[in-house]
Formats: C-alpha cells, structure tokens, sequence
C-alpha cells in the first residue's frame, strides 16, 4: 500500500471515529448482523436492518455501498447511517466489500454483485419488496455503485466482466454522494488519486483500463434514475457536473444537489 494511502486511512479512521463518538443503537430497529455472503469470512458479510415495529410486513429495499477511497472502510462505519434509512420505513442491506491494495478491481463490484444476488435468494426470509430496490453510494462507493449500475443496464460492458449480473436486474433508482465517474491520471494535482489508483487497479494504469472504470463511458438509456450529491468541499465535485451531462444526453431521469 502507498504511504498516500494508509495516510488517507488513519485520516479518514480518526474522521469516522469523531463522527460516530456516543452515538447508540436505536431502540426501534430489528437488526440481522454478520450475514456472510461470500466465502472470504473476513469482508464478505452483511447486516440487515429493519423497523422494529414492521413485523413481516414486506419492505422496499435500499443496499448501502460505504465509502474510503477503494482501501479503507466497513459496514461498521456506516451502520448509523444505514440505521436512520431504515427507521424512515425500509429494510435496508449494509455490507462490507473487499479492499485495495489485497483485493484489486472489479472484486467489491463482484461483491455488490454477491449482495444483489443474496437478496434476490433471501427475499422471502427478510421481506425485501423486490418490486421497489434502491441503492446508495457514497464517495468510493458512489463510483462502485455507478459502474455497478452501468453493468446491469449495459450489456456489452457487462461483458467485459467474468461475474454475471443477475437477468434483468436494474435498480430502481440509485443515489450519489460525492462520487468519482470520469478518472483520469494526467495532472500534477491529482497525485493522491494517482496512489490510490495504483493500489486498486493491477498492474500498468493506462488510459483505457481507466476508461473502463470510468462510469461515464458506460451510461444507457437504461440506466436507472439518479440522485446526484456534492457540496462546496467536496474535493470531487467538479465530477457531478460531468456525469448528470452524461446522463442528460441519455434521457436518464435524474435530481442534482449541490450544498
């Protein structure tokens, strides 16, 4: 790992922990934790949360893809946000990924795709409405949950994958926050993003292995419609812009918010 990066970790470690100080688990929520999904023990696990007071009653679904620049990251970090989702009346699937640099791209897309796949296989048990499922990204999970989107919605860049997508899966609408869709490796100012490329991506970076995890290439008219998030600091959103004009010469429904 670069030493950009483990500085990024303990940044982004020390960050989350302020964050996340004296805060408690609510009492109205039933909680379903470390799931496996997977065969690695260590990432491949799951929670699910539900509203205690919804019974068996059948939910709308929201699968939470966390955030940490692809090398840093859990389900632990985002249970409390994931847990205010569900209190709004969702079932909602918290999971953990595989990291950078032990674990190259695609592997958290095929673990997204492993989460998709558990929840088609375990609806019935948690009461997932699979009519109704949504998905949130935030930061590295944005552009995971993005390029996710685009394999579902595009067959021949899904072909450029060995996992397959389950058939005719397209979320119903997805959301996100402060997000990467155009990665390019060319100016001076951009030396953090070049270490973390270099631990996620095997091998030489050239040009077109970027193209191929850039979202913004992908993009159909049958992707699915999108909540586009960014603010004033976030060092990112010069990328929002470029991925909503992508997704206007598509047709794609979308609603941008910058604050």
């Amino acid at each position: 790992m670069s030493k950009i990066s483990e500085q990024k970790q303990a940044e982004m470690k020390k960050s989350d922990d302020i964050r996340d100080k004296g805060l408690t688990v609510p009492k109205d929520l039933k909680r379903f934790l470390n799931i496996e999904y997977g065969e690695n023990k260590k990432f491949q696990k799951l929670d699910v949360y539900r509203p205690l007071n919804a019974s068996n009653k059948i939910l709308p679904v929201i699968v939470s893809v966390h955030g940490g620049g692809w090398i840093y990251g859990d389900k632990e970090r985002y249970q409390f946000y994931c847990m205010s989702l569900a209190q709004k009346g969702f079932a909602v699937i918290n999971f953990t990924y595989r990291l950078a640099p032990d674990y190259k791209f695609p592997a958290p897309i095929e673990d997204t795709n492993l989460v998709i796949e558990w929840m088609l296989n375990n609806a019935d048990t948690y009461h997932f409405d699979l009519n109704n499922i949504f998905a949130v990204g935030d930061s590295a999970g944005a552009h995971i949950l993005s390029l996710y989107s685009a394999i579902n919605a595009n067959k021949e860049y899904a072909n450029k994958f060995n996992f397959i997508v389950p058939k005719n899966f397209v979320f119903n609408a997805i959301a996100l926050n402060c997000g990467i869709f155009d990665i390019k490796m060319d100016t001076t100012e951009q030396k953090e993003r070049n270490c973390l490329m270099n631990d996620f991506i095997s091998g030489e970076i050239t040009k077109e292995k970027l193209k191929e995890i850039s979202p913004i290439n992908y993009i159909t008219k049958d992707y699915p419609p999108v909540f586009v998030m960014t603010c004033e600091d976030d060092f990112l959103k010069d990328q929002s812009p470029l991925f909503v004009n992508t997704l206007m010469k598509n047709n794609i429904y979308f609603d941008h918010h910058l604050n």
